[in-house]
């Protein structure tokens, strides 16, 4: 039997997905590289806000082994990074009970549709990618083809969850916009079959820049320790780091990222680890020093329990996790694909 000629599934709205998920609650997907030693920028920027959103949403959170390969890897690489990279999403907060918690490459029905994917993006769209052009022209030597499809996986990633809401930060619109893009392409082609997302950005710390350079943003590729707070950094670190973070000359304290980088920067980070608004708390303050000692003050508030979980955690609870994570994700994402491969009318293996 050709399972290609069954009766096409039932069609859902490519608006809303929430009467989908078992809680009615609105689904969350995000993904993360396995860089290895989270930063600051990562935690601010991403780890903190999915923590908070797994308190009213059905939350889907990746780490997504397969991008960190776009860029040329020494073998085990990925794999020691993928590793690093759960414990300290564990310690911020991620809880597999509340969450699906997962890798990548874990669950095949990724990699299966950012093929499906790529047939429904145009190379003009791909083409016209910042970070692609920014990553290319840096690189004189290899440039790989998936740095170049990889929006096509990523998109990939989101529409097989039926996600709502994908939390990013304010340098990651433009993917997003271009998966919302091959999402309604899709649906036009073949009917409705994907959920059209929305994206979430948090108020402040959305885009932490680094100390040295505020113009960039906070790196472990830069050539600048001193510009980048590593979630395992001592408190002598953190506090040395931010005693030598760059302001300007004017000595006026106020939220002005384009006149004062430098400065906003260190509100930015201040708001966003005590809950409150740049602007205002620069009211708080006449001088740089008191601003950079709280500033130093309030990271380490933060740093320092997730420092504690992370030492707690066991190489089999981790493994376990991932495990169990993986399985829940495969379940729901086999089901989208499927939806997909039916919608596009290929003609399926007999079971």
């Amino acid at each position: 039997m050709v399972h290609g000629c069954l009766p096409r599934p039932l069609r859902y709205s490519a608006v809303t997905n929430t009467s989908r998920t078992a809680s009615g609650r609105p689904r969350v997907f995000s993904g993360i590289q396995p860089s290895g030693s989270s930063h600051l920028g990562n935690y601010l920027g991403a780890l903190k806000n999915w923590h908070l959103l797994q308190d009213d949403h059905d939350a889907v959170y990746c780490i997504v082994d397969l991008h960190a390969l776009t860029l040329p890897k020494e073998p085990g690489e990925v794999a020691t990074g993928t590793l690093e990279m759960a414990r300290m999403m564990l310690a911020s907060g991620i809880d597999p009970e509340r969450s699906i918690f997962f890798v990548q490459s874990h669950v095949p029905a990724h990699a299966e549709l950012g093929w499906l994917m790529q047939t429904v993006t145009a190379y003009g769209e791909l083409n016209r990618m910042t970070q692609f052009k920014d990553k290319s022209s840096r690189d004189s030597g290899f440039v790989s083809a998936a740095l170049f499809t990889y929006p096509a996986l990523q998109a990939a990633d989101i529409l097989l969850y039926d996600t709502d809401v994908v939390p990013v930060g304010d340098d990651q619109r433009q993917h997003l916009e271009i998966s919302r893009d091959i999402a309604i392409r899709f649906n036009s082609r073949y009917g409705d079959t994907f959920v059209v997302p929305e994206h979430h950005i948090p108020a402040a710390g959305a885009r932490v820049m680094d100390l040295q350079h505020p113009e960039n943003k906070m790196s472990k590729s830069v050539d600048s320790p001193l510009g980048t707070i590593d979630m395992r950094d001592t408190p002598k670190d953190i506090e040395k780091k931010f005693k030598k973070a760059v302001t300007d000359n004017d000595g006026e304290v106020r939220f002005d990222p384009q006149e004062k980088p430098g400065i906003s920067n260190l509100l930015d980070i201040l708001a966003a680890t005590t809950n409150g608004d740049p602007a205002e708390l620069a009211n708080n303050y006449e001088q740089y020093g008191p601003l950079k000692a709280d500033t130093a003050a309030a990271v380490l508030a933060v740093v320092e329990p997730i420092q504690e979980k992370l030492a707690a955690i066991s190489d089999d609870d981790l493994a376990d996790a991932l495990a169990i994570g993986a399985g829940k994700a495969a379940e729901k994402a086999e089901e989208v694909l499927d939806r997909a491969y039916d919608a596009v009318g290929l003609m399926r293996r007999r079971s």
